[in-house]
Parts: structure tokens; C-alpha cells; sequence
């Protein structure tokens, strides 16, 4: 099922609802890749609040995003991560190292809006 992505001003909104394929996560890829030009987004959250899980390659998956459009001038901010989420990405060695996250879609809001200077 592919990813609804939402524009907000200048900002896009992914919400991933459940866990992706590996295909799914690369389509979620090319679609923000290509709406950051499509629609000058300043800034990208995804949400991946209704996980409770997250495997190694979406998590690379959601950094490779977060590098591909900052190339393209748009931050991004990774937002809902579950305790679970957290605790078993440390136990696996997986870390946004770079990347921002926050605690929730208002938290990323802010963090854009800081980012970017708007609001």
C-alpha cells in the first residue's frame, strides 16, 4: 500500500501506517524525492507513529530519504518513534545518526518551522 503523502504549506507530511515491503520503501523514496521539486518543500516529517517495528532497511530506507532531500534543500525530521521502536533499533545497532527526529507530528512541526524560519 503505497504511502499517503500530505502537503502542508511547505511542507510535506508522510504517515506510514504500517510496516513497508522493501519495494514500498523505495517508492516512498522516489515520491518525496521528486514532490520536494514538484512542490519546493522546505521540509519533510515522516511519521511513523503506528510502527512497531521498523527493520533494518526501512530504517536505512528513512535515511537515505532524509539525505537525498536535504540534497535537494529540504530537512527532515522523523517523528513517533515508539519505545519499543527505539529500544530495538539500539539493540540492533541501527541509529539516525544524522537525522533528526522528534517526539511527535506538533514536536516536527516546530522543529521545521525553527529549521526553515518560518511560523
Amino acid at each position: 500500500m503505497a504511502v499517503p503523502i500530505l502537503k502542508q504549506g511547505e511542507y510535506l507530511i508522510a504517515s506510514i501506517q504500517s510496516a513497508m515491503t522493501d519495494g514500498e520503501a523505495l517508492r516512498l523514496r522516489d515520491d518525496l524525492v521528486r514532490q520536494v521539486g514538484r512542490f519546493r518543500s522546505r521540509g519533510i516529517i515522516v511519521d511513523v507513529t503506528a510502527l512497531d517495528v521498523l527493520d533494518s532497511f526501512a530504517a536505512r530506507s528513512l535515511s537515505t530519504i532524509a539525505h537525498m532531500t536535504r540534497l535537494r534543500g529540504a530537512a527532515t525530521v522523523i517523528v513517533g518513534v515508539q519505545p519499543e521502536v527505539a529500544f530495538a533499533m539500539v539493540q540492533l545497532g541501527l541509529a539516525f545518526e544524522d537525522i533528526h527526529t522528534a517526539l511527535d507530528l506538533e514536536e516536527g512541526l516546530q522543529f521545521l518551522d525553527s529549521r526553515t524560519g518560518s511560523g
